[in-house]
């Protein structure tokens, strides 16, 4: 539960926040956690909020996905700590796509908002996979979150990224996650020229065959979004200080036999239809349009 950078724009940069990052599973839990979750599970999801290539075996969650037969393994990394023979034993492994955080196209936008990254280290690991795309199947995804400070640059995003190193560009506009560094979260002022903006991406995209991911039109995030509710009920999160739900004791339990005490059928049915006012409870996620070359 811990990084390597203080990126402006995450709860790392929150001092009083990172005190409660605690905890790191030891090398037997693992195999209790997919023992537990792992069989029932679509995606393997490595990494939320924190930077999973701070573990030292992180292949063996890898292997371990594979073992119980996960369809798809995704990592996600700011990709500091990725050298090329770290990126090919975790594609030995089984991995299947890298999802890559960054907050700047330009060295001097990059190393501003992602503090204590190298942008030579993070451009190394794109030439490792160009390198690997040749010997491996395996996605790579950039997961660039924008503010309107580093939007306009995303027009020049091909003269600084080699298209053969990744595949699929994703655009996140910033949201407010905590008390963070940088928190200027009004985009209006992008609103005039997103659309255009966007079509010329989108133009730079399908020229290098490329996938973009990203919010066709902006406008400022609702409360109520009538798409985001199954998420509570497919998202699992697992970490050495919180599994799934309260009063699960995944080392002694079965998933199933607690699911049975909770009544989780029932409680997956009975919200399968759901009022307005209560989505408006629910976290909002934000929801894309993916345009194939």
């Amino acid at each position: 539960m811990a990084c390597n950078l203080r990126c402006k724009m995450c709860y790392f940069t929150d001092s009083d926040y990172v005190k409660t990052l605690k905890g790191q599973f030891k090398d037997q839990e693992l195999d209790l956690v997919a023992k537990a979750i792992f069989n029932r599970a679509l995606k393997l999801q490595i990494g939320c909020g924190t930077e999973p290539t701070l573990y030292k075996d992180l292949p063996k969650i890898v292997r371990l996905g594979k073992q119980y037969n996960v369809p798809y393994i995704s990592l996600t990394t700011n990709a500091n700590l990725l050298t090329e023979e770290k990126i090919e034993e975790l594609l030995i492994a089984g991995l299947n796509e890298f999802t890559i955080s960054l907050h700047g196209v330009t060295k001097e936008s990059y190393e501003s908002f992602m503090k204590k990254a190298s942008y030579e280290k993070f451009q190394n690991a794109f030439a490792a996979f160009k390198t690997l795309k040749v010997k491996y199947d395996f996605k790579v995804r950039i997961n660039y979150t924008f503010n309107k400070d580093n939007f306009y640059e995303l027009e020049d995003f091909f003269k600084y990224f080699d298209a053969s190193g990744f595949d699929i560009l994703q655009l996140r506009p910033i949201q407010k996650i905590g008390n963070t560094e940088y928190n200027d979260f009004d985009i209006s002022s992008l609103e005039k020229d997103y659309t255009t903006m966007i079509s010329k991406i989108r133009a730079n995209c399908s020229e290098n065959n490329i996938i973009l991911m990203a919010p066709n039109k902006l406008e400022k995030l609702k409360d109520e979004n009538t798409s985001s509710f199954i998420f509570d009920y497919t998202f699992c999160y697992i970490s050495p200080n919180k599994f799934w739900k309260e009063g699960f004791n995944w080392r002694t339990e079965t998933f199933n036999a607690y699911s049975k005490k909770i009544g989780w059928s029932k409680l997956l049915f009975s919200n399968v239809f759901k009022s307005k006012s209560h989505l408006r409870t629910l976290s909002n996620k934000l929801n894309y349009e993916i345009e194939l070359n």
